[in-house]
């Protein structure tokens, strides 16, 4: 079984109850499963055992991580997810969980190869992680695997995300938390979208551009 991260027990809330860092609320998860345990190549025994705390839909109650896998690539979207990796940014966690919300078929980590995994949560265990040492090496996968990419950044040049026609599929790629996406990420673009704003601020935060770019995306695209 593996053992979710970074979390942080709360005896105030109950045997059953846990709150993850980061997490405005707790995470319910459930107990050893009472006997006789369900059949089935699904399930994990461990988890069977001791109980399943992790921050998952109750469909998946004690199922093993390959066995999620397996279930959530039968209906992966063709969406990818690229963030360019050279400061760790913290942000870079938020954007791969909310990848895994939207079921992206792939998560592409542009630069270093270690990556600030605190805020996915885990949720990168049940995504297709790839790794590009540069921007022009994604930008040889993209091409090879005819997906086009699209930049997300408030940078000069920048089109309106809320009137873009996005395409299906395509690549979203975001950058640094600060400089935001490096020069020779945005030369590889086809295209670069920034999101509107009516505040004083200069930019948003990267997850929150992450997860407004990736919903403008799904309303286009997924069944409603």
């Amino acid at each position: 079984m593996d053992s979710d991260e970074y979390l942080v027990n709360r005896p105030d809330l109950g045997d059953r109850t846990e709150v993850q860092a980061g997490e405005f609320y707790p995470v319910v998860g459930v107990g050893p499963h009472p006997l006789p345990w369900p059949t089935g190549e699904q399930y994990d025994p461990e988890y069977l055992e001791k109980g399943d705390k992790r921050n998952i839909l109750d469909q998946y109650r004690y199922w093993s991580v390959a066995a999620i896998v397996k279930e959530l690539d039968k209906r992966r979207h063709p969406l990818h997810i690229a963030i360019e990796n050279w400061q760790h940014d913290l942000n870079i966690g938020s954007i791969v969980r909310t990848a895994n919300a939207f079921n992206a078929d792939g998560v592409h980590i542009i630069g270093k190869r270690d990556w600030n995994k605190r805020g996915a949560m885990v949720t990168d265990k049940y995504l297709h992680l790839h790794h590009h040492p540069t921007p022009q090496d994604f930008a040889n996968w993209a091409k090879e695997n005819n997906v086009p990419i699209i930049g997300i950044d408030n940078v000069e040049g920048s089109k309106e995300l809320e009137t873009a026609i996005l395409p299906n599929p395509c690549a979203l790629l975001f950058g640094q938390e600060g400089p935001g996406l490096s020069d020779a990420a945005i030369a590889m673009c086809e295209v670069t979208y920034a999101i509107r704003q009516y505040g004083s601020t200069r930019s948003m935060n990267a997850s929150a551009a992450g997860a407004i770019a990736m919903y403008a995306w799904a309303m286009q695209h997924l069944n409603h």
